[in-house]
């Protein structure tokens, strides 16, 4: 009986720790794209102003985000019976929201990303899910 205690209390543990840093994530995502709001990033293909161009290259932005193994657990029992997994929906969403960052981060003094595309893949047996976010940075000639 005792061990059933202790494999509820770590299971408990984990759980909390896993969601504090998921929501310690979130928090400094949203803190990043505050600071980097200034800085569009559309997937439409000819928003470019009569503005000469000075400058047109590539950024990218890659995340690989992994959930813990306490909600791997819980998301398995939930495809026992279907239905929503929201652990992989919120590994999905802050792996999206942390590659485009990085993508803005690296084009740091452009006027506009164009083109913004977004790949993901699970990376199997890991509970991971890599995020791909990419885009033309131009820079106007001033």
């Amino acid at each position: 009986m005792g061990d059933l205690i202790y494999l509820i209390i770590l299971i408990g543990i984990g759980y909390s720790v896993g969601t504090m840093v998921e929501k310690r994530h979130y928090k400094r995502i949203e803190q990043r794209e505050a600071e980097l709001l200034c800085l569009p990033a559309v997937s439409a293909k000819n928003l470019l102003e009569e503005k000469p161009v000075g400058e047109a290259r590539l950024v990218y932005g890659n995340a690989v985000i992994s959930t813990d193994y306490f909600k791997s657990l819980l998301a398995g029992l939930r495809n026992l019976v279907g239905g929503e997994v929201s652990a992989f929906e919120s590994l999905l969403d802050r792996a999206r929201r942390e590659a485009v960052l990085r993508m803005k981060a690296q084009a740091r003094g452009a006027d506009i990303i164009l083109n913004l595309r977004i790949e993901t893949c699970q990376i199997t047996m890991t509970g991971s899910v890599e995020a791909l976010a990419y885009g033309t940075a131009v820079y106007y000639k001033k």
